[in-house]
């Protein structure tokens, strides 16, 4: 069986292979390793490996790992699962950035909520691309709306969009809602300088992801392993 480790080289070495092969940088691809319902056991193997970047899905799981890793230094964590208003104080609190921000009143709370002490809480709003009714996210004609009023909050940072697209697509579709996707991260970047993050790419598209301009890509099962179920 391969180690954490050993997931995390080949992995590095997938994303590589990928950016050669659409002439981009690989520095250009950042790797979120996706830790939700995994023990802290393997967030301590992923960091002795090299791994600084980790995403969590829920919040309450999410702020007992980041307080059980505070003596680990450099760690950077992503908020990217569906955040009720009752949660929000809990995340800005605790994360260093949100993926998953799809409503203005939770950019609000986050903003209100957001220590003075910590600096501000970076932001990537979450796009519907697939218009998907079980997904949370917004339309990408509410998009610019959205991105507006974050950009607005002073206690929040707009870097850019995440996305999460329809599981069972065919190689068309996807490329079809990836390329939209490219889209609208390019006029971000026109109308907001500050934006550079296309949060796209899971362990079953990251290649297709990449192709399609994607700057972080999420991955989960293919470091740590089939996803244990949530309780």
């Amino acid at each position: 069986m391969q180690t954490i480790a050993e997931r995390l080289d080949i992995a590095h070495n997938a994303i590589k292979l990928a950016a050669k092969a659409a002439h981009r940088d690989y520095h250009s691809v950042q790797l979120l390793a996706v830790s939700k319902t995994k023990p802290v056991s393997d967030i301590h193997l992923a960091y002795k490996a090299g791994q600084r970047m980790f995403g969590e899905n829920y919040v309450q799981e999410g702020v007992e790992k980041i307080l059980h890793c505070q003596s680990l230094s450099g760690m950077e964590w992503h908020m990217i699962g569906p955040i009720q208003s009752n949660k929000t104080k809990l995340v800005a609190e605790h994360f260093d950035w949100v993926q998953s921000v799809d409503r203005e009143k939770i950019a609000r709370r986050l903003d209100a909520q957001r220590p003075e002490s910590l600096p501000p809480l970076n932001i990537c709003i979450q796009i519907n691309i697939d218009d998907e009714s079980s997904k949370s996210g917004v339309g990408l004609d509410q998009a610019d709306t959205l991105m507006a009023a974050v950009e607005s909050l002073p206690r929040l940072t707009l870097r850019g969009i995440m996305a999460i697209p329809k599981a069972n697509a065919s190689d068309e579709e996807r490329a079809h809602s990836f390329a939209r996707l490219q889209q609208l991260f390019s006029h971000a970047q026109e109308r907001f300088p500050q934006v550079d993050t296309l949060s796209l790419g899971m362990s079953n598209d990251m290649t297709t992801a990449i192709q399609y301009g994607s700057t972080m890509v999420r991955l989960g099962t293919a470091l740590f392993g089939s996803r244990d179920k949530k309780g």
